[in-house]
């Protein structure tokens, strides 16, 4: 998520829709249920239909039917063309960069190994994988799971931005819309366009992204805070300032393990919920979308 723009920060409040209790698969629902998924299926159709309003049909994007991704029931849709047939944008070839940046440092790890730098990116790991992406970016900003002091807050989403996953309002806007639009068309990134690019390859298409997100602000509550501006607007700084303060630190063992080792496998940890836990896995409740439970994720 290196250098995308977030698309969502600019326009008129998002609207939410009513929260249908999940029930158990195969449970019959009660009268309660029905109103509400009757109520639900009505906001949602209203909802979608001023999405196809305001925003022209999905460029770029084959519709059809392409089978099945494997060892699932999950249907592709259709597929977007995301490495050839299109232009690439600046931000496109700066996210890729970034993130081939990251793996190339992986394949340096077993030529620099050494024990302090292994703990170095496990105690890193921690701070920025679970504490600033699941706790922080996830549970805290998005999700608005529990409050906490203003200073607590800042310094877990800090955490957060050293993740190399791109600024607190870029990633809880594209979480929020996630939700919102789970496995539709307006979905950022579901399966339903394909394995991998619900994994890892929407991230290279800036475009296509603001077009399936633009339109509604879903992050007010961040934008009108100068700290998260300040990451928004300097994000980039932060992650190169603490690469270069690893280096310092400890040489090329500490940048590899420190910075390419322990951002790719927050990275990929990241994307599994977006891929794998859309694909395979157990859905012990009636959530209305693919999302299911699966123990790499």
């Amino acid at each position: 998520m290196a250098l995308i723009k977030s698309p969502l920060s600019k326009s008129k409040p998002c609207l939410f829709l009513p929260v249908t209790p999940a029930r158990k698969l195969n449970s019959p629902p009660t009268k309660l249920n029905y109103l509400l998924i009757a109520s639900n299926s009505s906001a949602k159709k209203g909802l979608q239909a001023t999405a196809d309003d305001e925003y022209a049909p999905l460029s770029g994007a084959d519709p059809g039917s392409f089978g099945k991704i494997l060892l699932s029931d999950v249907v592709v849709r259709r597929r977007r063309r995301v490495f050839w047939g299109r232009k690439w944008s600046s931000l496109d070839r700066g996210t890729a960069v970034v993130i081939l940046a990251m793996h190339v440092l992986c394949f340096c790890a077993p030529f620099y190994f050494t024990w302090t730098a292994f703990w170095v990116a496990s105690g890193l790991y921690v701070v920025t994988g679970l504490l600033g992406i699941t706790l922080s970016f996830h549970r805290n900003l998005s999700h608005r799971s529990f409050k906490l002091p203003k200073w607590l807050e800042y310094f877990f989403a800090y955490c957060g931005v050293q993740a190399f996953q791109r600024d607190p309002i870029f990633w809880v806007s594209i979480h929020r819309h996630h939700h919102q639009f789970c496995d539709s068309e307006r979905d950022p990134h579901s399966p339903t366009e394909g394995f991998w690019f619900s994994h890892m390859s929407w991230l290279f298409d800036a475009n296509y992204i603001t077009e399936k997100c633009g339109g509604p602000s879903n992050v007010e509550d961040l934008e009108k805070q100068p700290f998260y501006k300040f990451m928004q607007d300097t994000y980039l700084l932060h992650p190169i300032a603490f690469g270069v303060l690893l280096y310092a630190g400890g040489g090329f063992p500490f940048l590899v393990w420190g910075m390419g080792v322990r951002i790719v496998l927050v990275f990929h940890v990241t994307w599994l919920v977006n891929s794998v836990s859309h694909v395979w896995g157990k859905q012990a409740w009636n959530t209305g979308d693919l999302s299911r439970n699966n123990w790499l994720a």
